[in-house]
């Protein structure tokens, strides 16, 4: 039977073990509570993600620009939310899988979530010249384009986060202390390069995208306002057009602003190193906030999107005949 001593180790029986990270009963149940939550939304977010897959793969006619931006998020977070169940491992500070896997977690994970803060930035850019930049949008955006757009950004977060984990990947295991801990190490430089590269610049090109197409969506409303009691039947379409790049336009500005509420205290953690203040219960809540976005974007995107939910429709009915 294993001792009060004991049940504090990741494993009871080897002397190297880490401890596990006590914490107060009542702050434990939460946590559990909580996860179990999340892991319960996980499940629906990742048939979300695989439909959303489907759906923009099998239905040539949602083949747009702006379509295979959120197919690419839609893959990001899929793989984000598969990998927050080794996460919700970490929650005792125990890692089970050896040292490779922890290495192989990390970088993973790192891959994701660069690749999904990427095409959020995409999203934004697009968003913008829609908006800002109607007449000229067919021709500056086309699907052609987008997809080497989409291809470059996972291309270079492989090649980014290869670079950024080099030491970790050749030596896997080698700033662990004891067994059991899953720990990655990156150098200063490395470490401000990420933030600039990965929250900095991101946060600040989509913050003046957003903002330039607002301040453009809201003359465009203004202008519909002033003119629909004048509008002849002829030019409805002109304004159903309008209409329709406004409701685009709120949906991104939603993916966008709880994008931004997700990513932003784990960013702020790091670069002030406030980690090392924290409370292991206050660091997993800064995490799981983080990992929380990509659980949010194919729940705003499956909800809001007509499109979506007609081809959920149409999928369903072929699925029925068969």
């Amino acid at each position: 039977m294993a001792t009060v001593d004991d049940a504090e180790f990741c494993f009871s029986n080897l002397n190297s073990s880490c401890r596990r990270i006590v914490r107060p009963h009542s702050v434990s149940v939460l946590i559990y509570i909580t996860l179990s939550s999340i892991s319960c939304l996980g499940g629906s977010v990742f048939i979300k993600s695989d439909l959303t897959f489907l759906y923009l793969s099998l239905f040539r006619k949602l083949h747009t620009p702006t379509n295979l931006l959120l197919l690419s998020l839609a893959i990001s977070d899929f793989f984000v939310g598969i990998l927050m169940i080794f996460q919700i491992s970490l929650i005792d500070g125990c890692w089970l899988f050896g040292a490779l896997l922890c290495i192989v977690y990390y970088y993973l994970d790192y891959i994701f979530t660069s690749a999904s803060i990427g095409t959020m930035v995409l999203l934004s850019v697009d968003r913008y010249v829609a908006v800002c930049e109607p007449l000229q949008y067919p021709t500056k955006v086309t699907a052609n384009r987008v997809k080497v757009c989409v291809s470059l950004c996972w291309i270079i977060s492989v090649l980014y986060q290869s670079f950024l984990f080099k030491d970790n990947l050749e030596q896997p295991g080698q700033y662990s202390t004891c067994l059991g801990e899953c720990v990655v190490v990156v150098s200063y430089v490395g470490s401000i390069v990420d933030v600039i590269l990965s929250f900095i610049g991101p946060v600040i090109v989509i913050v003046l995208m957003s903002l330039r197409v607002f301040v453009v969506a809201l003359s465009h409303a203004h202008s519909m306002r002033s003119h629909v009691a004048s509008v002849r039947p002829a030019h409805e379409s002109q304004f159903t057009t309008k209409k329709s790049e406004l409701k685009a336009f709120s949906t991104i500005s939603v993916v966008i602003v709880v994008f931004l509420l997700c990513i932003s205290p784990y960013f702020c953690v790091s670069m002030t190193g406030a980690d090392s203040f924290l409370n292991a219960s206050a660091l997993s809540f800064v995490i799981c906030l983080f990992y929380l976005n990509s659980f949010f974007n194919p729940l705003i995107y499956a909800l809001v999107c007509s499109w979506f939910l007609r081809a959920a429709v149409q999928l369903v009915f072929s699925v029925s005949q068969l």
